[in-house]
């Protein structure tokens, strides 16, 4: 038996002031999209900003569906729009935040495994690290490569391409 870990580096702010204007106006840019998300059932909006290589910035926020599979959280929603429209520029970083009762959680908020998947998906395709900024109100964790995520993601070698 062999054993190995796998270690996710994640740097702490404590206020949007400490990052780079280039970060801080994404995070901006998720909260104004946050603000705008369709969660009448479970009323915790989510928005997300993707900034492209060419500084292209894309919003996105959750729409649910009274069948709620039907919905999509706001980080697809954003990376499907950038894939689809400049399907050739990579994703340089992705800003998430959330909103439950009116407020901005106090702790950042996490993509769930099907928008971890496709943000690595994303990094893969592009051969491009992709920075991710989980914005809150009591703090901002920036994860500075999508696979800290999620490791052994499955990808297109497990399709044996």
């Amino acid at each position: 038996m062999k054993q190995f870990e796998i270690v996710t580096p994640i740097y702490q702010y404590s206020s949007i002031d400490e990052l780079p204007k280039e970060f801080a106006d994404l995070c901006m840019k998720a909260d104004m999209a946050a603000r705008k998300a369709y969660a009448p059932y479970s009323k915790f909006r989510v928005g997300a900003c993707v900034l492209l290589q060419n500084g292209e910035t894309i919003l996105g926020n959750n729409q649910e569906n009274a069948a709620y599979p039907s919905g999509l959280c706001a980080e697809r929603v954003a990376l499907f729009y950038a894939n689809a429209n400049f399907p050739n520029e990579p994703v340089k970083a992705i800003a998430i935040t959330a909103y439950q009762n009116g407020d901005q959680v106090a702790l950042p908020i996490s993509p769930c495994g099907s928008c971890r998947q496709v943000i690595a998906e994303t990094q893969m395709r592009y051969n491009q690290k992709i920075t991710l900024l989980l914005f809150a109100k009591d703090r901002i964790y920036l994860i500075p490569d999508a696979n800290s995520l999620l490791p052994l993601s499955f990808s297109k070698n497990d399709l044996g391409e």
